[in-house]
């Protein structure tokens, strides 16, 4: 069980954050203990976030947490695997607790409605921080790929340009295929949801977005798609067409080495994830729909890990000069594996580079499934990508 404060907190004890996490491998015991020594020495926590090893039993888990965090809201979801001070892990529960004045929250769940609906819902709590000069909203979601975008478009809708959307998707662990995603959301686990909570800030607010995949060769159009599922390319089947572009290498680490770009106006393009699942229709499990542009993408581990130090570089300089208070970063699942999983080097270098951009603040957050960031324009969601929030 370990716990973190911010040296913003010792300098100003009006605005604090805390981190605590526990690796216990009883759901129950690890729940207590991350959310105990997250809350510990504070009484006016205004929310509690908690990102949680799909390992556990996540109903125990948020029940558990619920005991501890009596009349705070806590909202968080299983991850992959778990960031904190200390770095990477793979089955524990990190536990984020925000407080002090300066700060309003707004928390909200919306379960087993249309994507888009759900998202425009979830969003409606942003109006009970709008008395807030600075404002962002933290996403998560369970579900696959292809609904993300919908939940998007819904939260956009209703927040408007105005206010920034981050987050992700629930993950579980690689060696757990089995494992179930959920969110949490005051002493429960949610199925087919989607949680957020409304930040308003008196301070400023700001966020990072990078990957460090780049595009190459020529683009290939979707000429057929099919929800989370590109079906052709160039008016072929969508398997042997990428899979030529890659010299006929079906291995997973070189799919993963390889997604797709989508083009954007602007920046770096949006990634989109492939698996190949040898469906008999020949297409690939990959969310780009009919009629994008798309490019075979490479990168290296020191582009990746590169991306990783700008983004989080850009987080903090959206601050205007403040010190942050925390820095939330949510971690694609499949980044953590390309980097060689929880336990490796390029992991643990990852991690170091978010710390020293970081200022001394807390670093904590979830490896996802996918990841939602919205800083301009309506489209939000991203894969094998880094986003980071930092609040001062």
């Amino acid at each position: 069980m370990e716990r973190a404060d911010s040296g913003l907190a010792r300098a100003a004890a009006v605005r604090w954050a805390s981190v605590g996490r526990s690796a216990h491998p009883d759901a129950a015991t690890a729940g207590h203990e991350a959310a105990h020594a997250a809350l510990e020495g504070h009484d006016d926590a205004g929310v509690l976030l908690v990102f949680a090893s799909g390992a556990y039993d996540l109903d125990v888990l948020a029940a558990a947490i619920g005991e501890i965090a009596i009349g705070v809201p806590v909202v968080g979801c299983s991850s992959a695997a778990e960031i904190a001070p200390e770095g990477p892990l793979c089955g524990s529960v990190c536990a984020v607790a925000l407080g002090g004045e300066g700060f309003s929250f707004s928390v909200a769940a919306v379960r087993g409605a249309d994507p888009r609906d759900a998202g425009a819902r979830v969003a409606a709590c942003v109006g009970d921080v709008a008395q807030r000069e600075h404002r962002v909203l933290i996403l998560l979601a369970d579900g696959t790929g292809a609904t993300h975008s919908e939940i998007v478009r819904g939260a956009y809708s209703v927040a408007g340009a105005g206010v920034p959307l981050v987050g992700g998707a629930a993950g579980h662990p690689e060696h757990r295929p089995e494992a179930e995603r959920a969110l949490l959301y005051g002493g429960a686990a949610l199925r087919d949801a989607v949680v957020g909570v409304a930040i308003g800030s008196d301070a400023p607010i700001g966020i990072g977005v990078r990957h460090g995949w780049e595009a190459e060769g020529e683009p290939m159009l979707v000429t057929r798609a099919a929800a989370g599922r590109v079906l052709e390319l160039d008016e072929r089947p969508a398997e042997a067409a990428y899979l030529e572009r890659l010299g006929g290498d079906a291995h997973d680490d070189t799919v993963l080495a390889h997604p797709l770009a989508l083009r954007r106006r602007g920046g770096e393009h949006h990634v989109r994830s492939i698996w190949l699942d040898g469906a008999p229709e020949g297409g690939l499990h990959c969310a780009a729909p009919a009629g994008a542009l798309v490019w075979v993408m490479r990168s290296t581990t020191e582009a990746v890990l590169e991306a990783a130090e700008a983004a989080t570089a850009d987080a903090v300089a959206a601050l205007d000069g403040a010190a942050p208070c925390l820095v939330l970063p949510f971690d694609c699942a499949a980044r953590l594996k390309f980097l060689g999983g929880h336990g490796s080097d390029g992991a643990r270098e990852e991690l170091a580079r978010i710390a020293e951009q970081a200022q001394g603040a807390p670093v904590a957050g979830p490896y996802t499934f996918g990841e939602i960031a919205r800083t301009r324009g309506i489209v939000g969601y991203h894969q094998q990508t880094l986003v980071v929030l930092a609040i001062a």
